[in-house]
């Protein structure tokens, strides 16, 4: 029997609420609660979300993966390594079965692992797990990834109480920084889990505003690649950010030249030019697609206020 522990924390409309902070010592379920509530223009806006820490690592190499840096003092560094499927089951057993605090939430699976990064595993860990979140109601499991191989997702029935996000990128980002499946592979992955009907979102990120002419014409081109196949649940935007253990441990340094502005996440792309890539991807789906279901990622309250956000409102990739 694992200890579940609860704290009161303030949310971003101002409110408190008791919450679960972790399930026994952390490991498997946790609060990620790394961003305290903003209190000032620079200060980020990050809600708190449930991490579920089935695994840590990734099988794909991005240049500016962040579990280079976090992941640097582990034994096996930023190599995929799931943990045993009895501990994840009896950590999240004792979540479903705790009556208190009742909140709703999701728990996010791709934050220190890529979510279908097991599904070589037997059984596969997408057909592992979502039949457990099948067994209630109160909680979600997101699952994120730069995967495109969703076929035991597909083949796995009922699927209601999960969120899946795939991590996109234009496709002359993806090429040159992302050692992972195309943009365009990824897109079509994910219509076969919109069409499985599985709630589906999409995460851009991290934009990278190379020179002008090509940056603004390849974004437009991904939003039409995405939503000529389906409309996402939900979309959230991320720009290009580095903190200094993954610029550190990073082999290519090519991306580095974009951050020239000091923040509390990282070094940065500096505002005026977030501002703009924002701006300019915000306003082409509204103009053209009418979508408006958007959050920004890791960006402060004065990034929310001039793009005219309410972030204290904020749904984003990772909350439900």
């Amino acid at each position: 029997m694992q200890t579940i522990h609860v704290h009161e924390y303030e949310i971003l409309d101002g409110s408190k609420k008791t919450l679960v902070k972790q399930i026994g010592s952390g490991s498997i379920i946790k609060r990620f609660d790394m961003t305290p509530p903003p209190k000032n223009p620079q200060d980020i806006v990050c809600p708190h979300f449930l991490e579920l820490k089935w695994a840590t690592g990734c099988p794909f190499d991005c240049a500016w993966c962040y579990l280079k840096g976090s992941l640097r003092h582990y034994p096996k560094g930023k190599q995929f390594t799931p943990k045993p499927y009895s501990r994840i089951k009896t950590h999240l057993m004792q979540l479903f079965r705790t009556i208190y605090p009742n909140e709703r939430e999701l728990l996010n699976a791709g934050e220190v692992a890529d979510s279908l990064g097991g599904e070589h595993l037997q059984p596969p860990f997408s057909k592992f797990i979502i039949p457990l979140f099948e067994l209630q109601k109160r909680y979600k499991l997101l699952l994120l990834t730069k995967s495109n191989n969703v076929k035991n997702l597909i083949e796995t029935s009922p699927h209601e109480h999960v969120t899946m996000s795939f991590s996109l990128n234009a496709e002359p980002v993806a090429k040159k920084w992302e050692k992972a499946p195309s943009a365009a592979s990824r897109i079509q992955a994910a219509k076969k889990v919109f069409n499985a009907g599985y709630e589906t979102r999409i995460r851009i990120d991290p934009i990278v505003p190379y020179p002008e002419s090509e940056w603004q014409k390849d974004y437009k081109v991904l939003i039409d690649q995405i939503l000529s196949q389906f409309f996402p649940e939900r979309i959230t935007l991320g720009s290009l950010r580095g903190l200094q253990s993954t610029i550190n441990q990073a082999e290519d340094k090519s991306w580095v030249g974009y951050l020239k502005e000091p923040s509390k996440w990282g070094r940065r792309i500096p505002f005026k030019q977030r501002h703009e890539t924002f701006k300019v991807i915000l306003d082409y789906l509204t103009r053209k697609y009418d979508y408006t279901n958007v959050a920004i990622c890791k960006e402060p309250v004065m990034m929310w206020e001039a793009l005219k956000m309410n972030w204290r409102k904020c749904k984003c990739n990772c909350v439900w």
